[in-house]
């Protein structure tokens, strides 16, 4: 990957929610090496972007600021709208924070919006096709638009739907996310823990 991302750059991290498929389990806060999950993500974004994390405060690897969904649990959709209007920048890269190896891939998918400026968003793409857009780049007055003036429990593909976006296949293991306990088998054993 060859991204070269722009301080223009906000990193929008979800991380407020629990896994049904992890044993209800903040999936963030587990052990990944000698860090965390959302450690290991927070340590690989870009240094000089700004991090925001939407969930629980805690302490983290990096300053980051913090914004709380309403209500708690509300989805990753509730997350965007309880983080979008902080964000200064004019673009913003959304990433889940069960997502531990997406850092380089931010910086491409910020890069590759760069060069898209018909795009209100790019989206990353597992090596199936499908879209991840909890790891995606967007244009924060364009996202912020399109959100539900409910967003609790709304459709995050609904909200994609409403934008203008590219496809940008990523890279394994860039799109793994720890939400069952053989995904976290699996994250362990890339960083050899």
């Amino acid at each position: 990957m060859t991204g070269t991302p722009g301080p223009a750059t906000t990193a929008l991290v979800t991380c407020g929610g629990t896994s049904r498929r992890l044993g209800g389990r903040d999936k963030t806060r587990e052990p990944l090496g000698a860090s965390t999950v959302l450690d290991h993500l927070l340590a690989a974004l870009p240094a000089a972007w700004a991090v925001l994390c939407v969930g629980e405060e805690r302490p983290t690897c990096r300053p980051v600021r913090w914004a709380r969904e309403r209500p708690t649990g509300g989805g990753p959709v509730a997350a965007l709208a309880a983080g979008l209007p902080q964000v200064s920048t004019p673009t913003c890269v959304v990433v889940a924070g069960d997502m531990p190896f997406a850092g380089p891939a931010a910086a491409d998918l910020a890069a590759a919006l760069e060069h898209s400026p018909d795009d209100d968003a790019v989206v990353g793409t597992d090596g199936t096709g499908r879209a991840q857009p909890l790891l995606a780049a967007y244009r924060t007055d364009a996202l912020l638009a399109a959100l539900p003036e409910d967003p609790a429990g709304a459709r995050l593909m609904a909200v994609l739907e409403r934008l203008r976006s590219t496809p940008l296949e990523l890279p394994a293991p860039c799109t793994l996310d720890v939400d069952t306990p053989e995904a976290l088998a699996r994250a362990r054993h890339i960083v050899g823990a």
